[in-house]
């Protein structure tokens, strides 16, 4: 029962650094964006 517990936990975090990563990488395509935008 501890053992499934903590590969759901360890499975939940794994899931959570994925999706800030993807986060992080759209924040920073709009700020290239915008950054770009402002050069014109």
């Amino acid at each position: 029962m501890k053992t499934l517990f903590a590969l759901i936990v360890s499975s939940l975090v794994l899931m959570g650094c994925n999706t800030m990563e993807g986060i992080g990488k759209d924040v920073k395509k709009a700020g290239e964006a915008v950054e770009n935008a402002a050069r014109k």
